[in-house]
């Protein structure tokens, strides 16, 4: 792999850190749910911090404003979105100021979409390390959800700026913000680890993805309310992981309406998406060195 003079001693770095952790010899994991060894991931921890520290480190280097893109990108998001949907197109917004309402979506959406992209590719970047150095490979996508938790808590502080300025205070239910930041977590784990298994085996994949990520804002209520969805089909649409996650921001950080039961479906939703995606990588796990 290729590595500009910018990004070589970070990786320098990593490869050394994982040789202390791991061994050089190529024990290939049994395929399936025995494959993962999730023990073994928690064991190694300590790299999956170091890989972590390494892109958050990386994200912003060689650029003019640095970590002022965090709030600089969604706000912009706003400012835009605020004009041609919340002022021209009139979408409603569960009686909230538009900008207040899409902001709060933008917080889970931003994260779950920077996530799952560096997820994506995680296992292609750390080509190196998955071919020299046996480690958890599991490791590799669950690390790369971890930096954009950053930029995340960044834009809550945002959120609360913009409640002050529409004269509002924060509502009771932030104490359980928490909870929807594990369940976007949940979800971008969910969807990264079964696209870093696709990408390693099929290049296809990062064609894909910024078409399939297009796809997923608009089956979001992230730029409309969930309540234009009845019925019936509300259940469909929960089917979307995202739905019940970003039905949460908003209920917790700007006092959007509390998620109806049939969230729970987003919830069960992502949980089996998470433990198919477990078994995929596991079954793909013992053949990554040779076919990435």
């Amino acid at each position: 792999m290729h590595l500009s003079s910018d990004r070589a001693a970070p990786e320098a770095s990593v490869t050394a850190s994982a040789v202390a952790l791991g061994t050089w010899t190529e024990n290939r994991p049994a395929a399936g749910w025995s494959g993962l060894n999730l023990r073994e991931v928690l064991e190694y921890r300590d790299l999956m911090l170091i890989l972590a520290l390494r892109d958050l480190k990386v994200r912003y280097r060689q650029t003019v404003f640095g970590v002022a893109w965090a709030v600089l990108q969604p706000v912009l998001a706003m400012a835009i979105l605020s004009i041609f949907l919340g002022r021209l197109a009139k979408v409603p917004s569960n009686h909230l100021p538009y900008p207040l309402f899409v902001f709060a979506g933008l917080v889970g959406w931003n994260y779950c979409a920077t996530a799952v992209t560096s997820s994506a590719g995680s296992l292609v970047e750390y080509r190196p390390l998955v071919t020299k150095v046996w480690f958890p490979r599991l490791i590799a996508p669950l690390a790369a959800i971890l930096p954009a938790l950053v930029d995340m808590m960044v834009s809550v502080v945002v959120v609360l700026v913009l409640l002050a300025i529409y004269g509002r205070v924060p509502p009771p239910t932030i104490v359980l913000m928490p909870l929807w930041v594990v369940g976007a977590m949940v979800v971008a784990a969910a969807v990264g680890v079964w696209l870093a298994a696709a990408n390693a085996l099929y290049r296809d994949v990062r064609y894909i993805l910024p078409v399939a990520i297009q796809l997923w804002l608009f089956l979001s209520p992230v730029l409309y309310p969930s309540s234009l969805v009845h019925g019936v089909e509300r259940y469909v649409y929960a089917l979307n992981p995202l739905v019940g996650v970003i039905d949460g921001f908003r209920w917790s950080l700007v006092h959007g309406p509390a998620p109806p039961a049939a969230d729970l479906v987003s919830v069960i939703s992502a949980l089996v998406l998470l433990a198919s995606g477990l078994l995929y990588f596991g079954r793909v796990d013992r053949h990554l060195a040779d076919r990435i």
